[in-house]
């Protein structure tokens, strides 16, 4: 299936600005830049669904093995089973948003987020708790596939990329306040209490959405098939080989950084001495990189084209993992490590708002399922990634460098066989 050509810096475009007017309404009315504000905040903690989940707790897992009395591995395995819940969750609810609109598939989401976090917080043993993590991911993905398919609604080509930068000053604050928070919190009570903020974080996001989120999909729009129609629409994104390697070579990236995030709690501080405090600022301060090359990439598409700047993004992650690896490999000691972790983690704020929205284009009357696809592929690696780096044991840094450097590489291998060979 031929790509819709790559629009010019110079001119961003919209779908329909009547939409965006419409969506940045608030309950009580009004279309002014406060309404656009509360339409970039909304849109920005909802997909932040992924980090919230993931990194809020990430302190918290030696603590966790501990208490369960098993093994680092075990506890990597809810790292796991909620990437796969993030995965699927997506895979059901961007259909279902294309059929139902936006609205009624994300609050139902958001709700059973708040529900599966208290459950998680009562789990008696890592079994139960693994199991939770499933159906809080498989919620908490209606957030993030929908968060894309608004933008999608709303925006297209260079504007859609300028504007899921904009959305990484939210949910690239996720990552650095996750743990921040979550360190913090275990000052005061254990991992169970981390459940408890999320599901008071879930509870506020379905009031924030319920009152500020207007529908964005009008129902001429929406699609009145069942499951045959969903996977006919599945099957054809799927044979587009350019989509494809769009959500893949980002999703390789994401694994990549995944492997960070599944090994670092363990490394950083059982192999590298840190405490669960300066662990959480080490966390914090990698995120932030992903929020400064998301700003900064707003500023290169005046310049440069949403092409070059994700083809730059993936050579970032690259030289990141392989650094890292390198780092651990011949002894070069923490500042190595960390120096490898925060190109690896940092190069997210290219690939995430450009890998996106060129995989998005074109797709008008199906990007719900389209943006489910794209979570798939990209929440799938990651839920590779995760039980590899625990599968590689604990006392070391190699298996988590390896894995990250490993996914790094085939991003861009990946991008240069399914995208750069058919341009």
């Amino acid at each position: 299936m031929p790509r819709p050509e790559q629009p010019t810096p110079e001119e961003p475009t919209t779908v329909d600005s009547t939409r965006l007017e419409h969506a940045s309404e608030t309950a009580t009315g009004g279309t002014d830049r406060q309404g656009s504000l509360r339409l970039v905040l909304i849109l920005g903690a909802l997909s932040a669904f992924g980090p919230l989940s993931l990194d809020m707790y990430l302190p918290g897992l030696p603590q966790l093995a501990a208490d369960f009395h098993t093994s680092d591995s075990a506890a990597q395995l809810t790292l796991t089973s909620c990437l796969i819940g993030l995965s699927l969750g997506q895979l059901l609810a961007g259909p279902l948003a294309d059929r139902w609109g936006r609205r009624r598939p994300l609050l139902i989401g958001l709700a059973a987020y708040a529900a599966a976090s208290v459950l998680c917080a009562l789990a008696p043993s890592v079994t139960a708790l693994t199991g939770l993590r499933m159906v809080q991911g498989l919620a908490g993905g209606a957030g993030i596939v929908i968060s894309r398919a608004v933008v999608s609604d709303l925006y297209q080509g260079v504007a859609a990329a300028r504007f899921f930068s904009l959305l990484m000053l939210v949910n690239g604050s996720a990552p650095i306040l996750a743990p921040l928070f979550g360190g913090q919190l275990l000052r005061i009570t254990d991992w169970r209490g981390v459940f408890v903020a999320l599901s008071v974080i879930g509870c506020a996001l379905t009031a924030a959405a319920t009152l500020g989120l207007r529908e964005t999909l009008p129902p001429t729009e929406r699609r009145a098939g069942g499951l045959g129609d969903t996977l006919r629409t599945m099957g054809t994104l799927l044979r587009d080989r350019a989509f494809v390697g769009y959500a893949l070579s980002g999703g390789f990236a994401l694994a990549a950084m995944f492997a960070y995030i599944s090994g670092s709690s363990f490394v950083l501080q059982s192999v590298y001495g840190l405490s669960a405090q300066t662990f959480s600022l080490v966390f914090g301060a990698n995120a932030l990189g992903i929020v400064a090359l998301g700003q900064l990439n707003t500023v290169l598409l005046r310049r440069f084209t949403v092409e070059t700047l994700l083809r730059a993004g993936l050579a970032l992650s690259a030289a990141g993992g392989l650094g890292l690896l390198a780092s651990v490999h011949f002894g070069w000691g923490l500042p190595g490590v960390l120096a490898g972790l925060f190109v690896l983690v940092s190069s997210i704020g290219l690939i995430g708002p450009n890998g996106t929205a060129r995989a998005m284009d074109g797709h008008a009357g199906r990007r719900g399922a389209a943006s489910a696809l794209v979570g798939l592929l990209q929440y799938g690696a990651g839920g590779l990634a995760a039980p590899l780096v625990g599968l590689g044991g604990s006392g070391t840094a190699l298996p988590m460098a390896v894995v990250a450097a490993s996914f790094a590489v085939a991003g861009v291998l990946t991008y240069a066989l399914l995208v750069r060979q058919r341009a």
